[in-house]
C-alpha cells in the first residue's frame, strides 16, 4: 500500500507537469501554423493584387475602347459602306472582349456583368443603326446615328460599367 502512495506521489506531479508540457506545445504550434498561414496570405496577395489590379486597369481601358465616340473616330475610314464598317466595328468590340475576357476572374460578379451588358448594349445599339440607315449608305452615315442614339440614350452603360469599376478598385485598395 505504501508503494501504491509513493507510486502516486510521482505519478500525479509527472502528469501535471506533462500535461503542461503538452499545453505548451500545443499552444506554440498552433502559433507557428497561424504564422504561416499569415506569411502564405501575405505572399498570395503580393502576387494576386498586381495580377488583380492589371485586371482592372485591362478593363477600364477596354471600356474606354469601346465607347463609341472612341470606337468610331479610331476605326472609321474613308470609302467603307455602312454594312462593311457595321461589320468592322462589331468584329472589334467583339475582338476587345474575347482579349479581356479571362479579366472575369478578378472583379466581382456584379461589375463583370455590368461589363457585359455594356458590351451587348453597344453591339445592339450598333445592329439597330445600322438598321435605320438604308443600305447605300456610307460609314460617316451610320457614324452619326450611332452618335445620335447615343446622344438619345438616358444611361450610358459603359460610363456606369466604368464608374462602377472605379468604385470596385477603390473598395480593393
Amino acid at each position: 500500500m505504501n508503494a501504491l502512495i509513493e507510486f502516486g506521489k510521482l505519478l500525479i506531479p509527472a502528469s501535471i507537469v506533462l500535461y503542461a508540457v503538452y499545453l505548451i506545445v500545443r499552444s506554440f504550434i498552433l502559433r507557428e501554423i497561424e504564422l504561416k498561414k499569415l506569411e502564405v496570405r501575405t505572399r498570395s496577395i503580393e502576387t494576386i493584387l498586381p495580377a488583380r489590379l492589371q485586371a482592372y486597369e485591362r478593363m477600364s481601358l477596354f471600356l474606354e475602347r469601346i465607347s463609341p465616340h472612341n470606337l468610331l473616330i479610331r476605326l472609321n475610314g474613308p470609302g467603307f459602306s455602312a454594312r462593311d464598317f457595321q461589320k468592322i466595328l462589331l468584329d472589334e468590340v467583339r475582338n476587345e472582349y474575347n482579349h479581356n475576357a479571362s479579366q472575369q476572374v478578378y472583379m466581382s460578379e456584379e461589375v463583370w456583368n455590368q461589363i457585359k451588358n455594356a458590351k451587348e448594349d453597344l453591339i445592339i445599339m450598333i445592329n439597330e443603326a445600322s438598321g435605320q440607315i438604308r443600305n447605300e449608305s456610307t460609314s460617316i452615315d451610320l457614324a452619326k446615328k450611332i452618335f445620335e442614339m447615343v446622344m438619345d440614350k438616358k444611361v450610358d452603360l459603359i460610363g456606369h460599367a466604368l464608374t462602377e469599376l472605379k468604385k470596385e478598385i477603390q473598395q480593393v485598395f
